[in-house]
């Protein structure tokens, strides 16, 4: 060696003193932190004060997560899952202990708080579900287009509008129902339906029998209640796709006509098939819950409860009726459009819950669930009315039909049934009683009535709906 070696810090040569080792095995990974050179093992030799720049190398590396500290001890406990000996931290970073580093570290790097990830939507709606539902709910109408030929409609159309209104209201609280015995257990709400829907497909069956007076029509009118009953119970278990299935002989049929005549024994057997294989899936599908476990048991929901609901379906029944009565293609659109009327349901819940977390106060919460009902109105309504003008149907009286029915389900989607139900109970009253009366305003008075209707249930809606506390 040339000269001798300073041992006393701050010479000419480094602060360490280094000693080579020979490398016997593959040198082993260190952290960030550690010294550079990986063939080297230092010794740093005490110090009178922190190293700063080595400290604020430190706080760089970890000021992603320093950051969001709201204490020094966060920071400590930081330091020492990465690893930081005690030794460590006093010959590389000069602090005589984990606290004091953590503290040099918590005031050198600015807090900050990080919000977190948005959940994820809760009420994200089933797209390809809900238009699927809208198309099944108009695709039993080819069963009449085909029988159509077959019987007087003027003369016998009474005795179904009957069945079908009843069916429909009865489908509406049996549907609620099940829906409650679903939060129990599934095999508990498929006996809720067994046992309901055959009731119900009798109960309007012979109710249709009266204006009918037995015969042919009578027997319709037994299909239509038992196809109602079956349907519903498929919607309901969510299984849609089967009905669809079940439902194509109707479609096939009804595809061929514009270039084909059956003949009146496909005219009656294709409705017939469908029918049958209606209730052969429900029948299946049934059967499919005994097989599910029972639930612990748990109280029956009353009847009263679903009261509200049949007595809304029976209300919406009689304003679809009365619109049809002028325009019948209006009724295909409304019922195709129930479809997209479900998806907003669900978006109007999720749009809900994005505003309660973006709001701090009550009034801006109610402001912002006023811009969500207007847009989800908005975006309900505005493919009807080139639709309404496709078909020739007024499109007033159609605009505000739709939002007096989607404003309502809105109101019974969070459990306030009885507004909803007196509201259009009211309208459908009122229409009915000057329609069959032949009272002034005649026809105006569906639209009248029914955009009071639409007003009044939009105020229940801010008024119930506009608090967060549904919505939590």
């Amino acid at each position: 060696m040339s000269g001798p070696i300073s041992l006393e810090p701050g010479g000419a040569e480094h602060e360490t003193l280094t000693l080579r080792l020979a490398e016997t095995r593959p040198p082993r990974r260190r952290p960030r932190w550690a010294l550079d050179d990986s063939a080297t093992l230092a010794i740093r030799l005490p110090r009178h004060g922190p190293d700063e720049e080595a400290v604020s190398e430190l706080a760089a590396e970890l000021a992603d997560r320093v950051g969001p500290a709201v204490h020094p001890y966060e920071v400590a406990a930081l330091l020492e899952a990465e690893g930081l000996s005690a030794s460590l931290i006093k010959e590389r970073y000069g602090h005589p202990n984990l606290f004091s580093l953590a503290s040099a570290l918590y005031e050198r790097v600015p807090r900050t708080f990080p919000e977190p990830a948005p959940p994820a939507d809760p009420w994200r709606p089933d797209t390809v579900r809900c238009l699927l539902r809208g198309v099944l709910f108009a695709l039993p109408g080819l069963a009449y287009l085909l029988t159509a030929p077959l019987w007087n409609a003027s003369a016998n159309a009474s005795a179904l509008i009957v069945a079908g209104l009843v069916s429909w209201a009865w489908g509406q609280a049996l549907g609620h129902r099940a829906h409650l015995r679903l939060a129990t257990g599934r095999r508990e709400a498929g006996r809720t339906l067994l046992v309901g829907a055959p009731v119900g497909a009798a109960v309007a069956t012979a109710i249709a029998a009266l204006p009918a007076g037995g015969g042919p029509v009578t027997l319709a009118a037994a299909g239509q209640s038992a196809y109602l009953a079956a349907a519903g119970i498929l919607l309901v278990l969510g299984r849609e796709r089967l009905l669809l299935a079940a439902l194509s002989p109707l479609i096939a049929g009804a595809a061929v006509l514009p270039w084909w005549e059956p003949g009146t024994p496909l005219r009656v057997a294709l409705p017939l098939l469908a029918l049958l294989a209606t209730l052969a899936v429900t029948g299946r599908t049934l059967w499919a819950t005994r097989a599910v476990p029972a639930a612990s048991a748990a109280a029956r929901p009353r009847l009263l409860w679903s009261l509200p609901y049949g007595l809304f379906g029976l209300a919406a029944g009689v304003l679809v009726l009365l619109e049809g009565r002028q325009e019948p293609y209006a009724v295909i659109v409304l019922t195709v459009s129930m479809g997209p009327a479900e998806w907003l349901l669900y978006r109007y819940r999720g749009l809900s819950i994005a505003a309660l977390r973006a709001t701090a106060t009550p009034a801006g919460f109610l402001l912002r669930s006023a811009g969500i009902l207007g847009l989800c109105l908005l975006a309900y309504l505005a493919p009807l009315l080139p639709a309404a003008l496709l078909t020739g149907a007024d499109p007033a009286t159609l605009l505000l039909l739709a939002a007096t029915l989607w404003t309502a389900l809105l109101l019974q989607a969070f459990g306030a049934a009885w507004p909803s139900a007196a509201i259009c109970l009211a309208a459908a009253g009122g229409a009915g009683a000057v329609t069959v009366l032949d009272l002034p305003p005649g026809s105006a008075a569906l639209p009248l009535l029914c955009g009071a209707a639409a007003l009044c249930l939009s105020a229940c809606t801010l008024w119930s709906l506009g608090r967060p506390a549904p919505h939590a």
